[in-house]
């Protein structure tokens, strides 16, 4: 950070500081003077890329303040009921441009939302429709607004909202509401008016109904609490584990810059990604210049309607920043933490401070490598120490969590875990369907996916990158004469390097893999392109048909992995505005766009790599009424970037060092 820091100044990277943000506001006030703003959204808006490489490149160098960069804050607001997306220069004080987007919308106002519910409590025709059920004595109904997912059947211009309705028999609001899914469901237009009520289809051929039906009391169990005021018997044989560091953490923080190991890190967040990482360096080498989960769509595999407006994106419609959880001591986290503020915005263009988003800390990972020789007897071990970052945001029903490790051979590893309560349906008592689960008494938890997108934007010793996709073969065997092969035991490996923008396929059979290479640094030992691999998560794509709105609105979910020409707008793979959207933004239609002109190459060239990865989520039983973390893991591994193993000097695991306890029968000695 150096003297930036010094002078006080933010480093290019920085999120916005709480004063930009109102300066910002400020400036996009004062030049609409008279007119309604509502503002949506304030951060920073990141400098063109080029021209934050070569600030990037003197600032590691050691020359300060050798390329100047405009500190700007990209403002999304509607002035007159209208979304504009604005870029705000802070230096000048000016607004630097003005787009005007009629017909978009913005992501989820969880005010807006929580109007939503109540315009539908206090609705005439949904308060007959609740009466005519005939709830239990001291039911509470409760109202969940989601976006409404394009199906086709309203103009998307208009912003609507789907309303479902859920029952909680207790008076504690932390009571599981998701296991009395009622049968009744609202349409709402953005005015707040219900326009439609839909009675659920709850059997296997049933289509939206004119009659209303009483509450079956039978579904009433006492099975699917989960908050420790109703669920108060829990195991007593875990004892105490404790993450004692007496040194301290092995990492220093200044500001968002982090310093661990070999690792140079600089932490980002915005309201859209949550955390993001930028400027990512081992002993100095650049290895990537911006890492960020881009996207998350899910969609639900019930085909009746309503059913298919149940389609999230989960970024774009809600936002990770805006999701992100206050973390605690002692339980998102263990050991030694440091904790990272976010800053985001009010409806009014006011500061809103978001404590401990994201927590830094370091984890023992078990062995990191080890050699007896069996000769002498002798070994040797070293214990693999990670540097974890973790956020983790609550959209509704679910929890996500987010970690990237980083290792101390080189190796940066993402994981996401699932969690949370499954979006529970309403189903008649001895009927089953073909797309969901029956976890309790009328209480259905549809089939449904979860698939992300990790964008990746590499630096491999450079900007410049190519992506190779390597294959390994049986060499080819023609029987007891073949004198190239003789034993049929042979395999080698094939390589191409992806010329144009494309989606691309993961084959397991031939152990199919995507190095994100440097053409033009060859390393000395083994004569290839230095660079690094991706281990991908295998997983089913998108199952909804490719002509499905699911299927134009994410085409992102149709290949597992994507190679594009960096373009500093190009972000967000299913594109910008997701709420309501129809699918002619994104990453399919930017190739499509460039597929013929000089701009599709990507050989050699500063290229974005995007994975596309899941879970096809066929709810259990073992899944309520809180499901147990579903992990998902992606690697970037190096391959030949360095002289040997990197993690050769990392100190040898002894017992002076880790004090570890042996415990003999019942009693523990050290």
């Amino acid at each position: 950070m150096g003297d930036a820091n010094i002078r006080g100044k933010p480093h290019p990277l920085d999120p916005l500081r709480p004063e930009e943000i109102s300066q910002a506001a400020g400036i996009v006030r004062e030049s609409n003077q008279s007119r309604d703003i509502f503002y949506r959204a304030i951060s920073l808006a990141e400098p063109p890329k080029i021209e934050l490489v070569k600030f990037l490149d003197s600032e590691h160098a050691g020359i300060r303040d050798a390329v100047h960069l405009a500190r700007q804050a990209r403002v999304q607001a509607y002035i007159a009921k209208t979304l504009h997306e604005m870029i705000v220069n802070l230096d000048t004080a000016t607004v630097a441009s003005n787009t005007p987007l009629p017909g978009r919308h913005s992501f989820i106002d969880t005010d807006f939302m929580a109007q939503v519910a109540a315009a539908c409590l206090a609705d005439e025709k949904i308060q007959r429709e609740i009466s005519a059920l005939k709830l239990p004595e001291g039911a509470t109904v409760v109202v969940e607004p989601w976006a409404y997912a394009t199906d086709g059947m309203r103009d998307m211009k208009d912003r609507w909202t789907m309303a479902w309705f859920y029952m909680r028999l207790s008076d504690n609001p932390d009571a599981n509401y998701y296991a009395y899914p009622l049968d009744i469901c609202a349409e709402v237009s953005n005015s707040l008016e219900v326009v439609k009520i839909y009675r659920l289809p709850s059997g296997e051929h049933d289509k939206l109904s004119d009659e209303g039906k009483e509450f079956d009391r039978r579904k009433i169990h006492p099975n699917s609490e989960y908050h420790p005021a109703f669920v108060q018997e829990r195991r007593t044989t875990t004892k105490p584990y404790h993450v004692f560091q007496p040194e301290g953490p092995s990492f220093s923080i200044d500001e968002n810059h982090i310093s661990w190991e070999k690792w140079t890190i600089r932490v980002g967040f915005n309201y859209r990604e949550g955390m993001t990482l930028h400027d990512i360096r081992f002993e100095g080498r650049s290895l990537f210049h911006r890492l960020s989960l881009a996207e998350m769509f899910v969609p639900y595999g019930d085909p009746r309607c309503p059913y298919p407006r149940k389609a999230a994106f989960d970024l774009g419609n809600d936002g990770a920043g805006i999701n992100a959880n206050n973390l605690k001591l002692g339980c998102d986290c263990l050991g030694h933490i440091k904790y990272f503020d976010g800053w985001l915005s009010t409806s009014s263009g006011e500061p809103l401070k978001m404590p401990n988003v994201i927590c830094c800390h370091e984890i023992d990972d078990g062995i990191l490598w080890k050699h007896t020789n069996f000769r002498t007897g002798n070994a040797v071990v070293t214990r693999s120490r990670v540097l974890v970052l973790q956020t983790i945001i609550t959209v509704s029903n679910y929890e996500y969590i987010f970690l990237f490790y980083f290792q101390q051979d080189g190796s940066i590893f993402y994981e996401v875990r699932a969690t949370g309560i499954m979006s529970t349906a309403p189903i008649d008592l001895d009927t089953k369907v073909p797309w969901g689960t029956i976890v309790a008494p009328g209480v259905l938890a549809p089939y449904h996916q979860h698939i992300f997108c990790l964008r990746i934007d590499p630096a491999i010793d450079g900007p410049r990158n190519s992506l190779v996709v390597e294959e390994s073969h049986p060499i080819p065997f023609t029987g007891d004469t073949d004198t190239y092969n003789p034993f049929g035991v042979g395999y080698t490996t094939t390589s191409k390097v992806i010329d144009k923008e494309a989606g691309l396929d993961l084959d397991f059979n031939t152990n199919r893999t995507f190095k994100i290479v440097n053409e033009n640094v060859t390393n000395s030992t083994t004569g290839t392109a230095v660079g690094f691999k991706l281990l991908p998560h295998y997983s089913q794509l998108l199952l909804a048909q490719p002509n499905s709105w699911h299927g134009k609105r994410a085409r992102y979910t149709s290949h597992a992995v994507w190679v594009t020409r960096h373009h500093d707008e190009e972000l967000f793979p299913a594109g910008r505005f997701t709420m309501q959207s129809t699918g002619e933004d994104g990453i399919g239609s930017w190739i499509e766009q460039r597929k013929d002109g000089d701009s599709s190459s990507v050989r050699n060239e500063d290229i974005v790599v995007w994975h596309t990865f899941g879970s096809t989520h066929n709810p259990r039983i073992e899944d309520w009424p809180v499901m147990p973390c579903e992990k998902m893991m992606v690697g970037l591994k190096p391959v030949n970037f360095f002289q040997g193993n990197p993690a050769l000097d990392v100190q040898i695991s002894t017992q002076e060092k880790n004090r570890s306890v042996l415990v003999n029968d019942a009693r523990c000695e050290s």
